[in-house]
């Protein structure tokens, strides 16, 4: 099994949402976990705070994207204490394609792949960066989507994007590709997790407030 087919097989199993809005990021993402064909979990968290105006999702290999995830918030920690300020996106974003780099062995590539979303906010300014297996970045201007559901979720999300909706609208608009991905992907399924990073900081939509947007 070349690599195409590794990280293929391995990245299939999710839908991640990232879009750009006037008062942040908006990030979301499923909560099913699959092993092939099987449905290993219906609870996996994909969505993380990693500071107050930054967060991230994941997609892919389990194990090796909650590494990266503790490692962020450990550097961001870090990165406080001697700068006196939390990572921007950028930087984190930069952090994690080294590390991911370092670990580019086509050999272990079933172990590692993984793809990631990063955003938040810099010095007032949005910012969304997506990340590849092997470690490449891509800023984005708009919106972005990773996983087996990506394709659908993305034909919708092209359809209504707008530059100046506001975080609540983002996050309508991602509650409704995701549940447009659960029904064209069976690998995407069960809750639906929505943040949103703004100027205010993090905040996870409850339950309640993600029913009344899917309406």
């Amino acid at each position: 099994m070349d690599v195409n087919e590794i990280a293929n097989k391995i990245l299939k199993g999710t839908t991640t949402i990232g879009i750009i809005c006037k008062d942040g990021v908006v990030m979301g993402a499923d909560s099913r976990a699959t092993m092939d064909t099987f449905i290993a979990s219906s609870e996996a968290v994909k969505v993380y705070k990693i500071d107050e105006q930054l967060g991230m999702t994941i997609a892919g290999s389990v194990a090796f994207a909650e590494y990266l995830v503790k490692l962020l918030k450990v550097q961001n920690e870090f990165y406080k204490m001697t700068e006196g300020k939390p990572l921007s996106p950028g930087a984190a974003a930069s952090l994690l394609s080294m590390v991911l780099q370092e670990n580019a062995n086509p050999y272990l590539l079933e172990l590692t792949a993984v793809q990631l979303i990063v955003g938040g906010i810099n010095k007032d300014v949005p910012e969304l960066y997506d990340l590849d297996p092997l470690g490449g970045i891509s800023k984005e201007s708009k919106f972005f989507s990773s996983g087996s559901g990506s394709l659908t979720a993305l034909g919708y999300l092209e359809s209504i994007f707008v530059p100046d909706m506001s975080a609540d609208e983002a996050a309508r608009h991602t509650v409704k590709a995701l549940k447009i991905a659960m029904k064209r992907d069976s690998a995407t399924g069960d809750n639906i997790k929505v943040v949103a990073v703004t100027k205010k900081g993090f905040k996870e939509y409850s339950k309640e407030e993600i029913e009344k947007l899917s309406k």
